[in-house]
């Protein structure tokens, strides 16, 4: 049996940015007076860099950047295409452009979409999320439709924060509404209180951090044990092994959604509160993934790894694998791909299948793998000539072909209790690893 793993994994996606931390915000109807709300309470030298989505006229002049730069000291610009992003900086897209940021630098780029179907916010933030990690910042204000819902879903599943203006106080709701109804909204607050909640919650990772370096004892406080166990009792599932920092980071956003300061006061809200389980138990599974994650390694995958694997198994041309902790599907279908592309690469036509095996413990991430709808951002880490061959294009989504989505079974699995899948040629434990 083969496996595959990274060969250096990620312990944390904190790491793969080295810029300022950033917070996206994205608005559409209604949006600039909660624009103006929100930035008119950021404190000067904050340390974080912000930048601005609104849907924006794209036969109009560009006037956003002049208009706010009234309500806030920090210098306001328009986002210019390989500008590197700096802190105590704002950023706002200008008309008919799709804004992302790449390795801490904008990147612009014309809509590819016609009017009326283009989901700038969502393009940001899943960009924010494949670059920042668990420092990937998203704040949804007022608008119509649902932009930013998925993108907002692309920053949990790195562990990042995500926050949502109040419904009541958006001058159009249906954007906040929609990534609330989701469940993709860590903190529901007015415009005005959010650049506090974010800088006290990034004062309270900062604290966590410095505990984890400097403590060599690894002493896990009492309350934090208190809330393993209780989330042990109420879900059957096991989270001691997991590092005090993680279990501390994915706590605070449900101290913060409470207003509860201490993980004492937050252990004794867990023992009288079901659901609130059901939902820490949903930010500890929050899983990293997407599509071909490391190139390097897919290539390897394809050049040497399976076409050796085939030759071993000539005699058994029906192959079996397990991709464990499979999140939301990404890496799976990336494996039914290149398995595909390979077949059909041989000079002589061969019988091989590849039957893909696909756990994990989030319900909800199997349900959504099932389905194989993934956001229109995708396009930045699958080809165009992929997306042609094994996706199907809607208006606000591609989906996997029932071809690639037939190569694999999904099904919810806990690997420490529940026994392992066997007879397989290949093993991908990369998600589970990390």
């Amino acid at each position: 049996m083969t496996t595959l793993t990274d060969p250096v994994a990620p312990l944390s996606t904190s790491a793969q940015s080295a810029g300022p931390r950033i917070v996206g915000i994205g608005a559409s109807a209604g949006g600039f007076a909660a624009i103006e709300k929100f930035i008119s309470q950021i404190v000067p030298e904050c340390g974080l860099a912000y930048i601005i989505v609104q849907h924006l006229d794209p036969t109009q002049r560009a006037l956003l950047a002049e208009l706010l730069q009234r309500t806030t000291e920090l210098p306001v610009n328009e986002a210019e295409n390989g500008v590197l992003v700096e802190a105590n900086h704002i950023y706002v897209i200008a008309p008919n452009t799709e804004l992302s940021v790449v390795n801490s630098r904008l990147k612009t780029a014309k809509p590819t979409e016609p009017r009326g179907l283009r989901l700038p916010v969502n393009v940001l933030f899943s960009s924010l999320a494949s670059s920042q990690g668990e420092r990937a910042i998203g704040v949804i204000l007022s608008g119509m439709g649902n932009d930013g819902t998925l993108g907002a879903q692309s920053i949990k599943a790195t562990g990042g924060l995500t926050l949502a203006q109040e419904p009541s106080t958006a001058q159009f709701d249906s954007m906040p509404k929609s990534v609330i109804a989701a469940g993709f909204a860590d903190i529901v607050v007015a415009p005005e209180e959010m650049p506090a909640c974010i800088q006290s919650f990034i004062g309270q990772a900062r604290e966590t951090d410095a505990a984890e370096q400097y403590d060599t004892t690894v002493v896990t406080p009492a309350p934090l044990k208190r809330i393993v166990q209780l989330l042990h009792s109420k879900t059957r599932h096991d989270f001691s092994l997991y590092k005090p920092s993680t279990l501390q980071r994915r706590i605070e956003r449900r101290k913060a959604i409470h207003n509860i300061e201490s993980e004492a006061e937050y252990a004794e809200f867990l023992q009288h509160n079901p659901q609130e389980a059901d939902l820490l138990f949903k930010e500890m599974l929050i899983g990293v993934t997407s599509f071909f994650r490391y190139t390097t390694v897919w290539e390897t995958l394809a050049s040497s790894i399976l076409p050796e694997l085939l030759d071993r198994c000539a005699g058994n041309p029906a192959m079996r694998a397990w991709c464990v902790g499979c999140s939301t599907g990404e890496e799976a279908y990336s494996l039914a791909m290149i398995f595909t592309e390979i077949l059909e690469s041989m000079p002589v036509p061969q019988k091989f299948t590849l039957q893909i095996f696909a756990s994990d413990l989030s319900p909800d991430a199997i349900s959504m793998a099932r389905r194989g709808h993934y956001p229109r951002s995708i396009s930045t880490s699958v080809s165009p000539a992929r997306l042609s061959r094994f996706f199907s294009e809607h208006d606000t989504y591609f989906q996997i072909n029932k071809k690639i989505r037939d190569m694999v079974l999904f099904a919810r699995h806990d690997v420490v209790m529940d026994p392992p899948f066997t007879k397989l040629d290949l093993l991908i434990c990369r998600n589970l690893l990390i």
